[in-house]
């Protein structure tokens, strides 16, 4: 196993960042303002993390500020931000205003899922979206299993589920039972429930 590297600032949020996936972001608390200022000054990344109650997750993704949308006169600011990597949370550390930790890699296993796996993960996509686009795929760090799942309104417990994964068969095959089970369906209903607020009727889907 990899050795932990240096100490990572953490953001922990009641949100799942996927590898990839790209985000707004309103930053408002002082000490999280200081840490995104110094990701802006210094170009570095920091670990998107989620909590849930007050336990942070064992695993979260290191995100990238690609801008920063608006400013406000009293110090808050809008950015958004990108999912790079993976990290697994080793020890938390002390010394800054905001959560800093000890993290390391994940050891990725190269289970790789069959051409069938994939067709019923895409097909299973579809299924939820009124124009379904296969997501784009270049530039995505692991692959076809969180391009999908950054591009489908999953629950954060499914999204962490698939992160902590370490085998993007396994994240291929649960991702399509989620979105062919209560997911898919939640999904597909905030879908239709969206373009009938839009234009007054539902085409089939």
């Amino acid at each position: 196993m990899p050795e932990p590297g240096p100490d990572l600032a953490l953001f922990p949020l009641d949100l799942v960042l996927m590898p990839g996936e790209r985000i707004p972001l309103h930053i408002f608390e002082p000490r999280y303002r200081e840490l995104i200022g110094e990701c802006l000054d210094n170009l570095t990344e920091f670990g998107l993390i989620y909590r849930h109650g007050v336990a942070l997750s064992p695993v979260g993704t290191r995100a990238r500020v690609e801008g920063v949308l608006e400013r406000f006169p009293d110090g808050r600011f809008n950015v958004v931000v990108t999912g790079t990597t993976r990290f697994r949370l080793v020890e938390e550390t002390t010394g800054r205003s905001f959560i800093t930790a000890r993290v390391g890699e994940l050891d990725e296993i190269g289970d790789r899922p069959s051409e069938l796996e994939i067709a019923a993960c895409l097909a299973a996509f579809a299924e939820t979206q009124a124009r379904a686009e296969v997501p784009e795929l270049d530039g995505t760090p692991q692959g076809l299993a969180f391009a999908v799942a950054a591009a489908v309104g999953l629950p954060n417990e499914v999204k962490q589920e698939l992160l902590e994964m370490l085998s993007e068969r396994d994240r291929i095959v649960r991702l399509t039972d989620a979105l062919t089970g209560s997911a898919g369906a939640d999904i597909r209903a905030r879908e239709i429930e969206r373009l009938a607020s839009g234009n007054g009727r539902v085409d089939h889907l």
